[in-house]
């Protein structure tokens, strides 16, 4: 305390000379362990500004540091207690940097802190304890450093963390504590590729973890690893259930003891027992040459027969599936990881060892945002980890049944290849973990494009923005051929069966991408039980909005979703676009008032179109015979009577001639009257 007593002290004062902060101050601390800036980052940082609010990294409210964010800026140093000066600050970013060093104690005085993301560095020592008082982080990753010792219990303790709680690649030892049990059932755990001993406790949120969570730790046992925990045996004479001998008593026979078998005292009874026994060991002696003999024969015939399969495999030049690595793992059980896209060059240990960062969750699972590598050369992918109860259990022929359905869906949804259609690169298999690997979409979905949502660090859209109805227009068409496709291009005539604006993905020019087609199959593992999804998690629309997607006839528990289906959730989209409302969402007329029954009583009560379409339209008035051009088709789309709703291709025809004029007039006219 008294330390830190004189390093405040001394900061007030140099703040006083040089015009600077106390914030300020502790980032030039920062500035000044840092022996090497190859990409000169820190460069502005310079002690005569008079806020470091304006330096490259640093963000700032209410003219205090809250985020400190420099990743991948190869920044070589360690980190200054100075940082525990910091007390307003909320993010703290320095992954992939070649920081060296302990993790500073001193970290406990930030309390304000959501988010600490130092990986891959080289930081060593252990983790602190102190890390355990920030009570306000929700996100910690640790991982790709070189930090050894224990797990710490006070991490366990910490009552807000969400996400992935990361801490694999160091040198972690020990057993894993109980206390981790604790945390929320919505953390994932990464301990990979540790040093971590002993069997997985099996308690709480420990049991919702996959394989894949404590992988790469050889020491480690039990559920859900694969190699069981063996269970030591003691010793009998060390038992002490088990009364031990008494030393008095002479365990030797004594030599002049007499023999409790009679027939040692009569050699006629002797000479016949050992007839017997040689009788016996010739029977022996006959049935084992007979039993190898049957094996050699029956091993040569199996060698020439899997000499011959190798010959006709070899011969084989068409290959659906480009890469598969198989485990041993039982019987129709075992791992296997596939690359269903020939110029998918990664690897599974390479997607394991690499960054995860949780960017989607809902009832079939977590959508992950993997980033391979540094620098320019980084790739990054979508990994989605499947929710399915456990099929390990199933007999031998079941789990075979199970896996051959799998890799069937999946090697058919990887088939589909549409530029509106998220394609699935890869995916990986076990009894008790399912992977999915797509191309990561980078702008966000359709869904927080219109309406706003979280600020992550993965998104880049944190809120709403106003997009230009040519912008809309682009989307609507983009997705209307993507489901099109889906629907008539191919020869199983696909459903999506969850169409919404939260599964349709944007890239940084608006080009639309359908997500989710197909996770419906995977999940069941028989298409013909899927059921239509009620509620979502984490940042998808409510339960109430999801539900205002589905077609009426759809909306039973145990109804099978139709092309027909996939129509009217499109036309609710269409409708969303057009109106800038979240489907489900209150108006001022009434609350939660189903968008399309408002859209109809607009229209029959003959309101101004102002009052319908979306406020950041209205200036847009050249656009108005498009806009109810669009109207029209989406009303098609949401009729009560599936037979009344047109196929997606009519659909797709209707709004792409929307955009080749019909209703466009050519270009901007002379203002009509306002929309």
């Amino acid at each position: 305390m008294a330390v830190s007593s004189v390093f405040l002290v001394l900061f007030l004062f140099f703040s006083q000379v040089s015009g600077l902060t106390t914030d300020g101050l502790s980032l030039l601390a920062f500035k000044s362990a840092i022996s090497g800036d190859p990409n000169k980052s820190l460069s502005t940082w310079l002690e005569s500004d008079d806020t470091p609010c304006l330096w490259f990294g640093v963000s700032c409210q209410n003219q205090r540091v809250a985020q400190l964010s420099l990743p991948g800026c190869r920044l070589q140093g360690y980190l200054p207690s100075e940082l525990g000066l910091l007390t307003s600050l909320q993010v703290l970013h320095l992954s992939y940097n070649n920081l060296s060093g302990v993790i500073p104690t001193q970290i406990r005085t930030l309390a304000s802190l959501t988010d600490l993301d130092l990986s891959q560095n080289s930081l060593s020592g252990s983790i602190p304890t102190e890390v355990g008082a920030l009570e306000n982080l929700t996100h910690l990753d640790l991982s790709a450093n070189q930090l050894n010792g224990s797990l710490p219990v006070s991490v366990a303790a910490l009552p807000n963390l969400s996400g992935v709680l990361n801490l694999s690649c160091n040198a972690l030892s020990g057993e894993i504590p109980v206390d981790f049990g604790n945390l929320p059932v919505d953390v994932s755990l990464d301990f990979r590729r540790n040093n971590l001993s002993g069997e997985i406790p099996q308690i709480g949120s420990l049991l919702n973890q996959g394989p894949t969570a404590f992988s790469g730790n050889p020491g480690l046992c039990g559920f859900p690893l694969k190699n069981p925990c063996e269970k030591t045996t003691s010793d009998e004479s060390t038992d002490p259930s088990i009364p031990l001998l008494n030393p008095r008593i002479d365990t030797k026979p004594d030599v002049n003891f007499p023999s409790p078998h009679p027939s040692e005292k009569h050699p006629a009874g002797a000479a016949a027992r050992n007839k017997y026994v040689i009788v016996a060991l010739l029977s022996g002696i006959l049935t084992l040459v007979l039993v190898t003999v049957f094996f050699l024969q029956w091993h040569f015939r199996r060698i020439r027969s899997s000499s011959e399969g190798e010959s006709v495999k070899k011969k084989e030049k068409k290959k659906v599936i480009t890469e598969e690595k198989r485990r041993e793992g039982g019987q129709g059980g075992g791992e296997i990881f596939v690359a269903v896209d020939e110029g998918f060059g990664l690897e599974l240990e390479e997607l394991l060892r690499a960054s995860a960062y949780v960017v989607g969750k809902s009832r079939k699972g977590i959508v992950y945002k993997v980033v391979v590598g540094r620098g320019g050369g980084a790739e990054a992918v979508a990994v989605r980890r499947l929710s399915e109860s456990e099929d390990g259990t199933d007999p031998p022929e079941s789990a075979w049944k199970r896996r051959r359905d799998f890799e069937s869906e999946a090697m058919s949804i990887g088939r589909v290849k549409h530029p509106n259609v998220v394609s699935l690169r890869a995916y990986y298999y076990a009894p008790d973990e399912k992977l999915l690997v797509y191309d990561y979409i980078r702008n966000g979905n359709l869904h927080t494009a219109l309406h706003g949502g979280p600020n992550t660090p993965t998104s880049q859209i944190p809120t709403a923005y106003p997009l230009s109805w040519l912008a809309r227009l682009k989307i609507i068409q983009g997705t209307a051929r993507g489901l099109s496709f889906l629907h008539d291009c191919n020869p199983r005539k696909y459903t999506h069966g969850s169409i919404k604006s939260s599964k349709i993905l944007l890239d940084e020019i608006l080009n639309p991408y359908i997500s989710g087609f197909g996770l419906a199959r995977l999940i069941s593992g028989n298409s013909s039980k899927s059921k239509p999804t009620i509620t979502q998690q984490g940042s998808s629309p409510s339960s109430s909005t999801v539900v205002d997607y589905i077609a009426p006839e759809s909306r039973g528990l145990c109804t099978i979703p139709t092309q027909k289906g996939d129509v009217y959730s499109f036309g609710i989209v269409l409708l969303e676009v057009l109106t800038g409302r979240v489907p489900g969402g209150s108006t001022s007329d009434e609350d939660m008032i189903e968008l399309e029954s408002f859209v109809r009583r607009a229209f029959k009560e003959e309101r101004p179109l102002s009052e319908i379409v979306d406020p950041t339209l209205h200036h847009e008035v050249y656009a108005k015979k498009q806009v109810l051009a669009v109207f029209h088709v989406a009303l098609g789309c949401t009729e009560m009577d599936p037979e009344l709703r047109p196929r997606m291709r009519s659909v797709s025809e209707s709004l792409d001639r929307v955009g080749s004029g019909g209703g466009s007039g050519g270009g901007p006219p002379p203002p009509p009257p306002s929309l």
